[in-house]
């Protein structure tokens, strides 16, 4: 490209899209390195030439601009190529939980439409069984090589050229759709278009004041809204994403150390994991600038290990599915008390992102008082835009712009917001969002069970772990393992319980509701 048509050419996409980022960079920055993926380097102008490619062969393959595309994957390379392609493509993309069972993904699949799907080498063998069942996928591409009876990725990068496709993104159209469950367990996608994720990560980057010379660590999965959100807001100020496929507290910090890591996004059971490697405090972890987490609750004393071996390099988001994710966070300089009398605020979820509106309403949907509590509602230009395909799902979440999150909290005279419960009573275990009801209907399918309650319950490790409560039929006898068994065969296995309790009788108030508070009093009591 002649040098003279630069600024000419800077104009091509539109300001508000991905499009637009990822032009940008490969034209200002042609030889900063993007990713770094295992012993894979690619620089910016190279990420934009495989995903130009990849734009063009979907193209060829009869996907157009507004059409679904699908993705079920671990962390790599060959996945940040096919999200570019997305972002550039003007497709919607689906992403995949790769941990979900056959039946989940069955259902997943089907209803997010999508028409193309990219499948990583270690979802292959199921998605071949699944193939049958999913009439409205007409191609399915390889991922890190081939797979039998799929096209490979690596294959249609060569056969198709580098250069600018024809297509024109609005920052109106679809990005992308990020699954959620509802109170029954039944996924729901929540939509986004390309204005709603921009904004989302404008504050992400004031959050954490991000420059272009900042190294991510992508640990968390990109799947998830929380490792989406710092993905791509590195990639929207110019950084480096570093990939780590699956998680390894020791190969974590040895890439902290090796790559001069400046950010890297967490989950607490990472950190647990993290202070858990022998001689933690050997690595050079200097260049850190923010140990960011979320996902669930943090416990206080983690924290203060934390600190003690990183130092003063931690900050907390708090967010969800549905809101784009970022809602609050508590930065730096405020787990700087432990000691002090503001120590307290270590357990809050800190105080409304720029941009972000948040009230605590009572059933009546009326604002409470400090100290009081209600359900967090929020408001926000990077909100999702409504559940795909579920308009009474969407209006009973989104009421008069509003965003009802279904967490139960309560806030102080500052502003600094406290999640006490979940009013769907969901479990965060490792990261992972569990609805009790639905490892329930999978209890109730043992013919020994007579009823069963699912609540989470503290771990060390996990932070919250799945316990179920059983109650047997009279005169009959089964064990924990055949239970846990059940359920690990019909669903994700994060999703089993790891603990079961047998019991003559639950709880229960006049109208026969199971009473879960209850059961949990006597594990949460002194947490």
């Amino acid at each position: 490209m002649p040098t003279g048509d630069i600024l000419r050419e800077l104009a091509r996409y539109k300001i508000g899209t991905f499009a637009y980022i990822i032009h940008r960079h490969a034209l200002l920055r042609p030889d900063k390195e993007a990713y770094i993926y295992e012993s894979e380097r690619i620089t910016y102008s190279e990420y934009n030439a495989k995903v130009n490619s990849l734009v063009h062969a979907l193209q060829e393959l009869g996907a157009n601009k507004g059409d679904g595309i699908g993705i079920l994957s671990w962390n790599c390379l060959d996945y940040v190529i096919v999200y570019g392609a997305a972002m550039k493509g003007g497709y919607v993309l689906s992403r995949f939980n790769p941990r979900l069972g056959a039946n989940e993904l069955n259902y997943l699949i089907n209803y997010s439409e999508v028409s193309t799907l990219f499948v990583g080498p270690e979802l292959a063998e199921m998605v071949e069984t699944l193939r049958p069942q999913l009439p409205g996928v007409k191609n399915f591409v390889s991922l890190e090589g081939q797979s039998p009876n799929m096209i490979g990725l690596k294959e249609l990068l060569a056969s198709y050229p580098s250069e600018e496709p024809n297509v024109q993104v609005d920052e109106n159209d679809g990005l992308h759709i990020i699954y959620t469950s509802g109170t029954t367990g039944v996924p729901r996608g929540a939509v986004y278009a390309h204005r709603q994720s921009w904004e989302d990560c404008r504050t992400y980057i004031i959050n954490l004041g991000l420059q272009p010379d900042d190294k991510h660590l992508q640990v968390s999965p990109i799947f998830h809204i929380a490792g989406d959100t710092m993905f791509r807001s590195i990639l929207y100020i110019g950084g480096c994403n570093v990939i780590m496929k699956f998680f390894d507290p020791a190969a974590t910090l040895q890439l902290i150390q090796d790559e001069k890591i400046t950010h890297v996004s967490i989950v607490p059971t990472h950190l647990i994991a993290m202070l858990a490697v022998p001689d933690a405090g050997k690595y050079d972890v200097s260049s850190l600038k923010y140990i960011w987490y979320g996902g669930s609750p943090m416990p206080l004393e983690v924290l203060r290990r934390g600190l003690e071996t990183f130092g003063s390099v931690f900050g907390q988001g708090y967010g969800q599915s549905e809101s784009g994710p970022a809602i609050s966070h508590l930065p730096k300089e405020d787990h700087d008390v432990l000691g002090k009398p503001e120590e307290k605020r270590l357990s809050s979820a800190g105080q409304p992102d720029i941009g972000v509106q948040v009230r605590i309403v009572d059933e009546a949907g009326e604002d409470v008082g400090p100290g009081e509590m209600g359900e967090i509602i929020v408001r926000s230009q990077h909100m999702m835009l409504e559940y795909w395909n579920k308009p009474d799902d969407t209006s009973n979440t989104i009421v008069d712009g509003w965003l009802h999150t279904g967490d139960i909290g309560y806030y102080d005279e500052k502003g600094y917001v406290y999640i006490v419960d979940r009013k769907k009573d969901m479990i965060i275990t490792g990261g992972e969002n569990v609805f009790p009801r639905e490892v329930e209907e999978v209890l109730y399918q043992h013919p020994m069970v007579q009823e069963a309650a699912v609540i989470g319950i503290p771990d060390p490790y996990w932070v919250e772990k799945v316990h179920a409560i059983v109650c047997l039929k009279e005169d009959n006898s089964t064990t924990a393992d055949e239970l846990i068994a059940l359920c690990k065969k019909n669903m994700a296995s994060y999703k089993a319980p790891k603990s079961v309790e047998f019991v003559e009788s639950l709880p229960k108030n006049a109208s026969g509701k199971i009473l879960k508070r209850e059961l949990r009093e006597k594990y949460w009591a002194n947490s």
